[in-house]
């Protein structure tokens, strides 16, 4: 009789651990469809966020610093008064004066004018012109020329002036309604004060249907605008605009309870639609 090895394993336990190897293969074979998809679909996932990372999430930083970029690459708007300067200044007319006859000296005199109509004529106030015996204009571009008065309005202080020889190109400036103003409404003045050429001030309409007596002479202005904008010896006869650059009003003077002649805070203008009255009233916008 043969006796037992201990140490080789009983057919029973050899018939379990085969049927346990039988039932892991079975099982391996069942789920390998599920894994190897799993896995799949892992890999997939794993290319795709390879190939189109996620967007990075935005930080309060972030918005900040984006915010700051485009606030330093905006340009602003340029503000009224430089819009209307720049309307204007085309329009601008210098107007230099002398009277051989006043003394053995001659008088010079000096102020503004503005260009209304495609002919070149200029409006301006008629104290700037008047006894003068020779008038030059200066306009925007340089040019220079003789003037003459071609139509006057001595009970408004209006003048109209025509250059001999005119620029090629004119610039009429744009004429408004002055009754479409009020008071508080922003008024800016251009003219050449002081011989200061094209300068500019600005201010508010401060009234309307003034009195304002011309010095050294018993005219009485009536209907004026009344301005604080700063005007000074040298933009009489110049443009009074409004905030679109249309001109409202002729400066005609300044009120001053002393006998300087420089401003303190009132001047006056002759309504537009007064002081175009000698050129037939050319349309207001």
């Amino acid at each position: 009789m043969m006796e037992n090895n201990p140490n080789t394993p009983s057919v029973t336990k050899l018939e379990k651990l085969r049927s346990l190897a039988k039932s892991v293969i079975l099982l391996l074979v069942k789920i390998a469809p599920f894994t190897l998809g799993v896995l799949a679909a892992f890999l997939a996932v794993f290319i795709y966020f390879a190939i189109f990372p996620p967007p990075k999430q935005i930080t309060t930083t972030d918005i900040k610093n984006t915010v700051n970029q485009v606030l330093a690459s905006a340009t602003p708007e340029p503000s009224f008064s430089s819009r209307v300067y720049q309307i204007i200044q085309p329009s601008l007319v210098l107007i230099e004066t002398s009277d051989s006859k006043a003394t053995s000296t001659p008088d010079y005199g000096l102020g503004s004018g503005v260009v209304i109509d495609k002919s070149g004529d200029i409006l301006t106030s008629l104290h700037v012109v008047k006894d003068a015996t020779d008038i030059r204009v200066t306009f925007a571009d340089g040019s220079q020329s003789a003037a003459r008065v071609i139509s006057s309005q001595p009970d408004n202080d209006i003048a109209v002036l025509q250059a001999q020889t005119p620029p090629q190109k004119v610039i009429p400036a744009v004429l408004g309604n002055p009754a479409a103003m009020h008071v508080g409404d922003e008024a800016y003045v251009v003219g050449n004060p002081f011989g200061l050429y094209s300068s500019m001030s600005s201010g508010v309409i401060s009234g309307f249907d003034r009195v304002f007596k011309i010095p050294k002479s018993d005219i009485e202005l009536h209907g004026m605008i009344q301005i604080d904008a700063a005007v000074n010896p040298g933009n009489s006869g110049g443009p009074l605009l409004n905030r679109d650059g249309s001109v409202i009003g002729i400066i005609t003077g300044i009120v001053n309870p002393t006998d300087q002649n420089f401003f303190v805070g009132i001047g006056f203008a002759v309504p537009i639609t007064v002081a175009v009255g000698s050129l037939g009233s050319p349309p207001l916008y």
